[in-house]
Parts: structure tokens; sequence; C-alpha cells
């Protein structure tokens, strides 16, 4: 499915969600949660071959797996951060989306922890 298919979807979902806000909010919300994941999955798909692609150019570059391991995951986090936090806004509840996404930062912050690291350790060898 591509990005016209996505848009497409998106469009007819929100005419229907700005006619079912008035009469159902409930019913708009499930609607908005059930067309939001299901952009997600197909983009799934997508990202899969993406992330195939990088493994074989960081095996031909010679870069260690773990680094397009870590960088993989904190890309991962932060989209599924923002999917939630912006879930989390669309039902109104601002405050939670913010701590969605502060969990999203530390999360990233933690992952990024031993290549800040390995930096670090790689100046300190070149300084004399």
């Amino acid at each position: 499915m591509d990005i016209v298919h996505i848009v497409g979807l998106a469009i007819a979902a929100t005419i229907l969600l700005i006619v079912l806000k008035e009469n159902a909010p409930q019913i708009a919300f499930l609607l908005s949660l059930c067309v939001g994941t299901i952009i997600f999955l197909l983009l799934i798909v997508k990202i899969s071959g993406l992330i195939s692609l990088l493994e074989k150019l960081s095996i031909q570059a010679h870069v260690e797996y773990g680094f397009l391991e870590t960088v993989l995951k904190i890309i991962g986090i932060a989209y599924i951060a923002e999917f939630g936090a912006q879930i989390a806004r669309d039902a109104g509840e601002g405050a939670i989306a913010g701590k969605v996404e502060l969990a999203g930062k530390i999360f990233i912050l933690l992952l990024a922890v031993p290549i800040l690291s390995v930096i670090i350790e790689t100046m300190v060898h070149l300084l004399p």
C-alpha cells in the first residue's frame, strides 16, 4: 500500500470522524485509534524492508552490528512514543502525551549511553 492509499484512508476516516464526534465521541475515538493502528501496521512492512537494506549496508561498510541495532531501536522508540503521544492527545490527554514523550526520550538516552561511552573513550585515546 503506497502513500496515496494511506492518505485516502486518513481523509476518509477524518471525514467520518468529524461527523461522529458530535453524536458519538467514544466511537469516533475508537475509529481514530483503529485507523492510526492500521496505518502504523501498514508502515511496518515498509520499515522491515528498510531495516534489511540497512543491515546489508552495515555489513558491507564493516560497521559493528551493535551500533546499527542501537540506532534502529532508538528510531523505533521515537516513532512508537510519538504514536502513543498522538493517541493520548487525540483523547484530550495532553498531560499523558507529555509523559509518553518524556519516557521515550529517557529510553533513547539509556540506549545512547553505550555509544556515547565509546565515543568518549575514543576521544580520550586520541588526545595526548
